[in-house]
């Protein structure tokens, strides 16, 4: 098959292109490199900045390669924002996508208009970005411009027009397929996020400072920061927790703190510790995650029963599953510190839980099958 895939959310679209390629397929890989991570990618679209001269040249880009994307049998959108560019902008070049090529599949893996309006009807989630039980984040700094973007508007008109028109919507979190599943469910499949195990891990083994974890031993913990989505996210909350963790036991905490490093960088030293911090609101691990625990780190986040189930996973149990409060998170972290004979057995099963359900060659397999059911449609 000749495939495009077209925009990048944390690794995902690169990774999986690896994976498809190695099943035989032609890909070609469009993105921005989700901007400062620079992930690889086949084209370059980056918009160098938002001044006039800076616009203008990436719409000239945009308008010289869009409509060269003919032919294809399976054009896959990260996002309905897939281009740097204002919704009302897109439109026209999702039209000439969708007129040249075949079939086209829309992504639900990052912030959406599905996303944000099921967040908050506080129903649907016990917890998200947007909510906490019936409590609304609406007014908070944190959350209130993707409502004002998403919930209405055009970037919210351009995503129904979007959802309604593709051929089909692939999901890639619970999460995610909670909120579009009601409203398109013959048409919504969940895949698994795809990890290169060969290139994160290629042995398969657990760091050797978590082998033989004991009693009293100093644990390296690894939070990343985004400055602009610290609190939006809960890395705020989390770092507090954790800060707290290290002056309650200070021979035995070790923190390791990044912001907004490249992705080569960030990964680098990750490896160097041993526990991540990830997302308090999630119910899932998300691609930051998953490449920690295929490399064996303990992750401290999303792991709800949801998680579990929509995996059909009822026996592995790797991720220290976190309720958002402060409290939770250091009761979570303190039980490590105070038991960390329990850490090997945790690194051991994240490892199978990743060769289990996202092997990237297993997830392309997934996409293959998606792509000829779809492609066998009139």
């Amino acid at each position: 098959m000749n495939l495009l895939l077209l925009g990048e959310y944390s690794n995902v679209h690169a990774t999986l292109a690896q994976g498809l390629r190695a099943l035989g397929h032609q890909v070609t890989l469009i993105s921005d490199g989700d901007r400062w991570k620079n992930y690889p990618r086949d084209i370059d679209l980056t918009r160098r900045s938002t001044h006039t001269i800076d616009t203008l040249r990436y719409l000239l880009r945009c308008a010289r390669i869009i409509p060269r994307l003919r032919g294809y049998d399976i054009v896959q959108l990260i996002n309905p924002i897939f281009l740097d560019l204002r919704a009302n902008k897109i439109l026209p070049f999702y039209n000439t996508l969708r007129r040249h090529n075949r079939k086209i599949i829309l992504c639900a893996f990052g912030m959406d208009h599905y996303w944000v309006k099921t967040c908050l009807d506080a129903k649907t989630f016990r917890y998200s970005d947007f909510n906490i039980g019936t409590h609304l984040r609406t007014h908070e700094p944190c959350a209130a411009p993707f409502i004002r973007d998403w919930l209405q508007g055009p970037k919210a008109n351009l995503n129904i027009h979007i959802a309604q028109d593709a051929d089909h919507i692939v999901t890639g979190l619970y999460e995610y397929d909670a909120c579009y599943r009601p409203h398109f469910p013959t048409k919504t499949t969940y895949i698994p996020f795809p990890i290169n195990i060969q290139e994160t891990n290629p042995s398969g083994a657990i760091p050797t400072s978590l082998s033989g974890q004991g009693q009293g031993e100093r644990l390296s913990f690894f939070i990343g920061i985004q400055a602009t989505r610290s609190q939006y996210k809960g890395t705020d909350i989390m770092l507090r927790a954790l800060q707290r963790l290290q002056r309650d036991y200070p021979t035995q905490v070790q923190i390791t703190q990044v912001q907004s490093l490249p992705y080569a960088q960030y990964i680098q030293l990750l490896s160097q510790s041993q526990i991540l911090l990830d997302q308090l609101y999630s119910y899932t691990p998300a691609m930051n995650a998953l490449a920690a625990m295929a490399k064996g780190l303990v992750v401290v986040g999303g792991g709800e029963p949801e998680n579990y189930q929509i995996l059909h996973e009822d026996t592995l149990r790797p991720i220290v599953n976190v309720l958002p409060t402060e409290e939770d998170v250091y009761h979570k972290l303190q039980q490590l510190v105070l038991h960390p004979q329990n850490i090997p057995t945790l690194a051991r099963q994240s490892i199978q839980y990743i060769q289990k359900h996202h092997d990237h060659i297993k997830v392309a397999q997934q996409y293959q099958q998606l792509y000829n059911q779809l492609l066998k449609q009139p």
